[in-house]
């Protein structure tokens, strides 16, 4: 029997059963049946409350499974329900004995413990979603009420900021889809948000908070990168002769991926000019918080310039270094694979990575010759030498990684 002609079955007999009021019952039978009338009301208290948390779960939580878990013990107290109301049928026509009532008492009593033990087994998710669920419209109107004061707060003199603008334009979103959630009788979507208005309001709060003070740091923020500009644009000057002075004095191949540079660094300046321009006039209309953030895209765009500009004027200085004293540089990378060698030996761990090893003394014996002839390539030694430099490394450090593990 399901729920609802369950409970129009019982309704219809409410009064009559609640009580025993047939005249002919002897004493025992009154009892038997006040006894099993008070089981049964037990059970269907239990019930209720538990069917009103999963509920609760089902609307918020659907993905917890609580409701299909609840099922089989739901239907257990229909039938014990229905039981009830067939035996009191029997007890109307003198077909039940107190044994009849007793067996359907210790039936519903054992329908109640099991509604107690899935509660119990569930009690705080229950609990939780059930207190939540009846929150949530009051959380609603709280948070929609603090996004309305918060706006109210954002009129006057930082209204223009661009933080202040982005976040009352939050609320107004939020505050939408809240009001969308509400229409649709949606608990899950009225949850969410209510929790995504109460976060705009947070970050509008936090914007009006920082407002009083962000002309001043917009203010010296300009001031700062102005002297930026002038200090890249002239490290930017050493770049043209660095880049001559490569092709002059080295082979063709250590400055091909120099190629463009100068140009670049040039048009990156020029770009960190205008977004400066840019900064100074939000600065001046009113909005520092659109003067800080140019700002900042000035700094980046500088920092990839200046990039640039390092690129060529590092690349010269290695070189001149390199040539001067070449034997220093593979010196040190023969040093470190020996030393990485002794690790291998040491640690029990020849077999494994011993050839790997012994593999680098060719290329960097490789790397050596590059410097024979009349125009020695110094970049491809660099770079060769640096990758066996980063080839050891990585094996010393998967070594130590196996010598650490027990």
């Amino acid at each position: 029997m399901r729920a609802n002609q369950y409970d129009a079955a019982v309704a219809g007999r409410w009064s009559g059963r609640f009580f025993g009021e047939s005249r002919d019952e002897d004493e025992a039978m009154r009892r038997a049946r006040e006894t099993m009338t008070a089981a049964f009301l037990d059970l269907d208290g239990r019930q209720r409350i538990a069917e009103s948390s999963v509920a609760a779960s089902n609307r918020l939580y659907p993905d917890k499974g609580i409701h299909r878990q609840w099922q089989s013990v739901r239907d257990g107290c229909y039938e014990v329900g229905s039981r009830y109301v067939a035996t009191c049928d029997d007890a109307d026509s003198g077909r039940a004995t107190v044994t009849d009532l007793d067996a359907t008492t210790r039936a519903l009593i054992d329908a109640a413990h099991l509604v107690d033990e899935f509660y119990g087994s569930h009690r705080a998710h229950l609990e939780h979603a059930a207190s939540l669920l009846d929150a949530i419209p009051r959380i609603a109107v709280e948070a929609q009420s603090a996004a309305d004061a918060a706006c109210r707060s954002a009129v006057g003199p930082y209204a223009g900021y661009s933080s202040v603008r982005a976040g009352v334009a939050a609320i107004d979103e939020a505050s939408l889809l809240l009001a969308g959630a509400g229409a649709q009788d949606d608990i899950r979507r009225v949850r969410d948000a209510a929790a995504r208005l109460n976060d705009a309001v947070a970050e509008l709060g936090s914007a009006l908070a920082a407002a009083p003070d962000r002309e001043r740091q917009a203010r010296n923020a300009l001031s700062s990168v102005t002297t930026r500009i002038a200090a890249v644009r002239n490290r930017a000057a050493d770049l043209g002769p660095a880049y001559s002075s490569i092709l002059r004095e080295f082979n063709a191949a250590s400055s091909d991926d120099l190629v463009g540079n100068d140009r670049e660094s040039v048009r990156l300046i020029e770009q960190s000019e205008v977004l400066f321009a840019e900064a100074q006039a939000a600065l001046a209309a009113g909005d520092p918080d659109l003067a800080s953030e140019l700002t900042a895209r000035v700094r980046a765009t500088l920092v990839d310039a200046e990039g640039l500009v390092d690129a060529v004027t590092d690349r010269l200085r290695l070189l001149r270094d390199v040539r001067t004293d070449p034997r220093a540089k593979v010196d040190a990378v023969r040093f470190r694979l020996r030393d990485a060698q002794l690790l291998a030996v040491n640690s029990g761990l020849a077999v494994e990575w011993g050839s790997a090893l012994d593999a680098q003394v060719d290329r960097i014996e490789r790397a050596v010759d590059r410097l024979a002839g009349t125009h020695p390539d110094y970049w491809a030694y660099i770079t060769e030498l640096d990758a066996v430099s980063s080839f050891v490394a990585g094996i010393v450090q998967r070594m130590r990684g196996q010598s650490a593990t027990p």
